[in-house]
């Protein structure tokens, strides 16, 4: 038998080990962790569904893990635990824009890629542009948070008359979505010159502290007129402090975020509108993100998510049912 003749079955044996190592790598089903701000919050519930029927559809694993409440003592170590997962990527929504840049580096220097959604790390949010330290995940999705507060300040402006006093009642300075609501709301406010717009009261998550705050404020200015809950327990507190000073209907509640409860509140007259984010078409986009860049694609590096309205005028409609949070 000759050189080549004896070539022939080690050429094939290579080739077929090749073919199968190509198929294991084209079978390999990727891993991908979804990290929300916190588990018991419906937007974050709504976001995991939506995340989970994209995974189903894309036949990808999703992981859903994180910590109870909004903060990044609880959230950087479900982060550590999951990058010794080693994922394929994170999909995360960071509880501060700044503490939460380090241990993401630490993910993404492992080999792990990072998207990040409803909030990011950073002063914008603005990746992939080869400066500053926290450029380097891949995307950004979720809601325009500034043109959010713009929407809750010409609704509110609209149900108060366009005059009077209003102030924001938020979280805390240093959560980025927030801060931005915060932001356009009192850009938009300036076009009404007949509404002013009162220090902002900073509640740390506590709507019981949220509901003093309002009984505060209304004692040193008795003709006020409405309040922008920027968060979930932000307005829920407004509300409940609007109804233990006796006021319902008089001051007006603009609500950001729009589970369950906060309908209830706008059916019993406490809340006057909320503005829905689409937390579903988040999780949604940010998966199929994800499975783009792993398979090579060049992915955008901000994805945009919508509003919907909801007041005593439309929410029994299927747009607006359409766009409430889930809670389970």
């Amino acid at each position: 038998m000759g050189k080549s003749a004896k070539l022939v079955p080690v050429v094939l044996a290579l080739g077929l080990l090749i073919l199968i190592s190509m198929y294991s790598l084209a079978q390999k089903k990727y891993t991908i962790a979804l990290i929300p701000g916190l588990t018991t919050d419906g937007f974050y519930i709504t976001m995991r569904k939506g995340a989970e029927e994209a995974a189903k559809q894309l036949g990808v694993d999703l992981i859903f893990q994180g910590g109870p409440e909004f903060s990044p003592t609880t959230q950087i170590p479900v982060l550590n635990a999951i990058i010794a997962r080693k994922p394929d990527v994170i999909l995360i929504a960071p509880t501060d824009k700044q503490q939460l840049i380090a241990p993401l580096k630490r993910a993404a220097d492992a080999g792990i890629k990072i998207i990040t959604v409803d909030t990011f790390i950073g002063e914008s949010g603005n990746y992939q542009t080869g400066s500053g330290n926290a450029d380097f995940p891949l995307s950004y999705v979720a809601s325009d948070n500034v043109e959010g507060g713009r929407i809750a300040a010409r609704a509110l402006a609209k149900a108060i008359g366009e005059k009077g006093k209003v102030y924001v009642s938020n979280v805390k300075p240093g959560i980025s979505t927030t801060d931005q609501r915060e932001q356009g709301f009192k850009e938009e406010m300036k076009k009404y010159p007949g509404i002013t717009v009162l220090e902002t009261q900073y509640n740390d998550d506590d709507a019981n502290k949220a509901a003093s705050q309002l009984a505060a404020v209304l004692a040193r200015n008795p003709d006020l007129a409405g309040v922008f809950g920027a968060n979930l327990f932000s307005a829920q507190g407004a509300a409940n402090g609007v109804k233990n000073v006796g006021k319902r209907g008089m001051i007006k509640v603009a609500a950001f975020d729009c589970p369950e409860s906060i309908i209830n509140d706008i059916r019993g007259g406490t809340i006057d509108m909320a503005i829905c984010q689409h937390p579903a078409e988040m999780g949604k986009v940010a998966v199929q993100y994800a499975v783009d860049a792993l398979n090579g694609k060049k992915i955008p590096t901000r994805y945009g998510t919508g509003y919907t309205v909801i007041d005593k005028s439309n929410i029994d409609t299927p747009e607006a049912k359409a766009a409430i949070y889930s809670s389970k």
